[in-house]
């Protein structure tokens, strides 16, 4: 099968899937299926990945709303069965990040319904972009959800609670109030620290190498805490967060991988 750049994938053909799953919901009965596929055939050329999902999730909004409210009430109804395994957000549920950017942008007024969406999409996807803007918001009210999500059965949700308030995420903006203090991440990360599902272990140890760098002062009493426990999977989380230092032959590392 020939290559196809990732922005691509955000075209037609998608505007198509979309529309059939909006059509199969019954949710919305004056839908415009063609005129809905149209606009986003239209409107995506010459934008890049970013900018087409955020293109796609305004014609959500236009087509499937008009208000937040109408458009957030079909999510239930179209995504299907849970992501079992352990991935993110270039899979077969690629489909939903038009919707975790719908919720990012035009969600903040809404903050119950807005969970309750980025928890289904993150199930299939992933919300950890989406959750940010909440995070800067509503910092108390969504560490608190955050910290629910820590404790839940589903691994994509424990996840979620980690990965979505690292400091220094890729390709999401910096949460600053997080890199100045990353004590309300302590709990969540404490909570996941002998998480047994390697996917979320990976969120673990990418937030604590966030942390070590700005605030090695909080992160190594951390990890030297963790490194009493017996857990392999505690083990893991710890070798895996301190790479970057062990590259450099760091000997607080060192001794801790050693001891």
């Amino acid at each position: 099968m020939a290559y196809k750049k990732l922005k691509y994938w955000f075209d037609k053909a998608l505007a198509e899937r979309l529309a059939d799953k909006i059509e199969a919901s019954q949710a919305i009965p004056s839908f415009d299926r063609k005129a809905f596929i149209t606009e986003i055939d239209q409107s995506v050329q010459g934008l890049e990945l970013k900018d087409r999902v955020e293109q796609i999730a305004d014609t959500l909004l236009v087509f499937i709303g008009p208000s937040f409210e109408e458009a957030v009430s079909i999510i239930p109804l179209i995504v299907g069965p849970e992501n079992k395994n352990e991935t993110g957000m270039f899979t077969e549920f690629y489909w939903l990040m038009p919707f975790a950017k719908m919720v990012e942008k035009y969600g903040l007024k809404h903050f119950e319904a807005s969970m309750k969406a980025l928890a289904m999409i993150t199930k299939r996807n992933t919300s950890e972009y989406a959750v940010r803007p909440f995070l800067v918001s509503y910092p108390d009210k969504t560490i608190k959800q955050m910290m629910e999500w820590s404790r839940d059965n589903h691994f994509h949700l424990r996840r979620l609670s980690c990965e979505g308030a690292r400091p220094r995420l890729p390709w999401a903006p910096k949460l600053q109030q997080f890199i100045d203090d990353p004590s309300p991440l302590l709990p969540i990360l404490e909570n996941l620290k002998s998480d047994p599902i390697r996917y979320v272990q990976k969120s673990v140890a990418n937030c604590i190498n966030d942390i070590l760098k700005d605030h090695p002062e909080v992160a190594k009493p951390l990890v030297e805490s963790w490194n009493k426990e017996s857990s392999k999977d505690t083990q893991w989380i710890i070798k895996h967060s301190l790479r970057n230092l062990l590259k450099k032959d760091d000997p607080w590392a060192i001794t801790i991988i050693n001891s």
